[in-house]
C-alpha cells in the first residue's frame, strides 16, 4: 500500500480505491452473468430442462439482491475490506466446487445459494458506500463509473467464456471464473484501506477541517431492519422499490440470463450472441458513466423516465426483428445505453428521500428489489420458453413493464435541494 501511495499522493489515492472496487464489482458481475453462458452447455451435458437451470440462476440473482442491505450494514459495522475479502473467498470456492457437480441440486447450491450470497456482498451498495466514504466532490460521476463495472463484467467475461464453453465445455468456464475471483484477494488485501483516515488523508474534495467520520458500532441486523422500518412508511420507498424491481426484471434477469439462448433459438451461435452482449456492455459504459454526470446536474426523476421508456421500447422491438446483424446492432446500441444507467439517479433519489444516515442501507433494500425482479425474470423467461417453445411473450411483457416504470418514476417526490449522495 505504501508503494501505491507514492504514485498516488494525497487525496488522489481515492482513485486507487475506486480501481480496486471496480475490479471487484466487475468480477461479481461476470460471475452473475455466467449462467447465461452455461444454459446451453449444461443442457447438452446433463439433459437438464431450461427452467431448471434458470431456477438456479434465479436463486443466485435473488440472493445477490437480498444480501444488499445486510452487506451495507456489515460494511458499516465490520468494515468494507473484511466484508469484501470474505465474499471473494466464497465466490472463488463456490464456483470452483461447481466444476464437480453431477446433479441439478449441486447447481442450485453452488451457482444459486453460495455464489448468490457471496456476490451479493460485492454489489452496488458497496460502490455507494465507497463513493460516500472516499469522495465529497464528483460523487455522481464516480458512482456512474462503478455502476458501469457491471457492463464491463459482461464486456470482459462473456465473449471469452462463451468461446471456452464452445471449445472445451462447461467445466473450464466455471474454473476460469473461480480463478478470477481468487486473483483479486491479494489485491484487495494490499491496496484497500478501510477509511481515508487510516492513511492520514481526507476524502477527495473534502474540507481539510472537517472532522473524520467514525465507524458505527451497531448490530448490522438492527441497522438493516431499522432503516427498512423507517423507509417503508414513505411512498417514495415503494415507488423506488417498484421501479428498481422492473429495472432488474428488464436487465440481468432477462437479457443477462436468456439473450444468448434466445439468440441460439434463432440460429445464432453462442460466441456471436455473447459478442452482442459485449457490444451492449460498451454502450452501457458510455451510458452509465454519462448518467452519473447527468445525475449531478439534472432532475433524476426525468432521467429515469427517459431510461425506462427507452428500455421498454427496445425490448418490445427485439422479438419483431429478423435477428440480422443490422437489427441486433440497433437493439444493442439503444438498450445498452441505459442498461443500468438507472442506478445513479436511483441512488440520489433514495438519499434525498431518506437522508445521510439511512441512505446506503435503504438503497440496499431497493437494490434487493432490483434483484428480486431479476430473479423473477430469470425463472419466468425460462418457464415461458419451456412451456411455449419461444421467448416472445417474455420479452413483450418485460417491455411493457419498462413503460410502466417510466410513469412511476415521475411520481417520486424526493427532497429538493439535497446535495448528499450516500452515507457510510
Amino acid at each position: 500500500m505504501n508503494i501505491a501511495r507514492r504514485f498516488f499522493p494525497g487525496q488522489s489515492y481515492a482513485f486507487v480505491v475506486v480501481g480496486v472496487i471496480f475490479l471487484s464489482l466487475l468480477a461479481a458481475a461476470g460471475l452473475r452473468a455466467t449462467p447465461g453462458v452455461l444454459i446451453l452447455p449444461l443442457e447438452k451435458a446433463f439433459g437438464w430442462e431450461r427452467d431448471t437451470i434458470s431456477l438456479a440462476a434465479a436463486i443466485g440473482i435473488f440472493l445477490y439482491g437480498l444480501m444488499g442491505p445486510f452487506a451495507a450494514a456489515l460494511m458499516q459495522s465490520f468494515g468494507i475490506k473484511r466484508t469484501l475479502l470474505c465474499a471473494l473467498v466464497l465466490m472463488s470456492f463456490s464456483t470452483w466446487l461447481s466444476g464437480f457437480m453431477t446433479e441439478s441440486w449441486h447447481l442450485m447450491a453452488t451457482w444459486g445459494v453460495m455464489s448468490g450470497v457471496a456476490s451479493g456482498c460485492v454489489a452496488l451498495v458497496m460502490g455507494a458506500t465507497v463513493v460516500n466514504r472516499w469522495f465529497v466532490s464528483h460523487r455522481g460521476l464516480i458512482m456512474g463509473i462503478l455502476t458501469a463495472s457491471t457492463a464491463t463484467g459482461t464486456l470482459v467475461f462473456l465473449p471469452g467464456l462463451a468461446a471456452i464453453a464452445e471449445g472445451y465445455g462447461w467445466q473450464p468456464v466455471v474454473w476460469t471464473v473461480s480463478a478470477c475471483a481468487a486473483a483479486l484477494i491479494p489485491l484487495v488485501w494490499w491496496l484497500l484501506p478501510e477509511r481515508p483516515a487510516d492513511m492520514d488523508m481526507i476524502p477527495y474534495g473534502a474540507d481539510p477541517n472537517a472532522p473524520p467520520v467514525q465507524a458505527a458500532a451497531v448490530n448490522p441486523l438492527v441497522l438493516a431492519f431499522g432503516a427498512l422500518s423507517r423507509a417503508s412508511r414513505k411512498t417514495d420507498f415503494w415507488l423506488l422499490f417498484a421501479t428498481f424491481w422492473i429495472c432488474g426484471f428488464t436487465t440481468n434477469g432477462l437479457i443477462g440470463t436468456h439473450l444468448i439462448s434466445f439468440c441460439g433459438d434463432m440460429g445464432i451461435v453462442e460466441v456471436k450472441a455473447a459478442g452482442l452482449l459485449a457490444l451492449m456492455g460498451i454502450f452501457d459504459l458510455i451510458g452509465t458513466t454519462g448518467s452519473g454526470w447527468l445525475t449531478d446536474r439534472y432532475d433524476p426523476r426525468k432521467l429515469l423516465f427517459m431510461y425506462y421508456g427507452l428500455r421498454g421500447i427496445s425490448l418490445i422491438y427485439l422479438p419483431y426483428t429478423d435477428f440480422s446483424l443490422y437489427s441486433l446492432s440497433i437493439f444493442a446500441v439503444f438498450y445498452g445505453l441505459d442498461w443500468i444507467a438507472t442506478v445513479p439517479p436511483t441512488v440520489k433519489l433514495a438519499v434525498e428521500a431518506f437522508g445521510d444516515r439511512d441512505g446506503p442501507i435503504v438503497f440496499g433494500w431497493i437494490a434487493a428489489g432490483h434483484q428480486l425482479g431479476a430473479a423473477s425474470a430469470a425463472y419466468f423467461a425460462g418457464y415461458v420458453r419451456t412451456e411455449q417453445g419461444s421467448y416472445f411473450d417474455a420479452f413483450i411483457i418485460a417491455g411493457i413493464t419498462g413503460v410502466v416504470a417510466a410513469v412511476l418514476a415521475l411520481l417520486i417526490r424526493g427532497k429538493k435541494g439535497s446535495t448528499a449522495f450516500v452515507a457510510a
